[in-house]
């Protein structure tokens, strides 16, 4: 797993699960207090709910900061788990 910023995202790269994220949780807030808006989810290979979890996280810590974020690129996993726990709609996809 990595999670980097470019001039314009936050890319994620990697798993996108329970083992990584804390790890995620953390470093993406930090970018996203860096004023990033956009979250880029194409090089995620693998996640579970618990990455489901961090994405809303790091949307929490947005609002907290008077930001917004998009997410962009979702696998189609990520958007199945979305909308097996109902929360599709809630997500800011671009």
């Amino acid at each position: 797993m990595t999670i980097c910023s470019t001039d314009d995202a936050i890319v994620v790269d990697g798993a996108m699960t329970l083992p990584v994220a804390t790890s995620l949780l953390n470093e993406g807030n930090a970018l996203v207090a860096g004023g990033l808006g956009l979250i880029d989810l194409s090089g995620v290979t693998d996640v579970d709910s618990s990455g489901l979890s961090v994405v809303f996280g790091w949307l929490r810590a947005a609002k907290a900061q008077g930001k917004s974020i998009r997410i962009a690129n979702p696998p189609k996993d990520f958007i199945s788990l979305a909308e097996v726990y109902g929360v599709v709609d809630q997500l800011p996809l671009a």
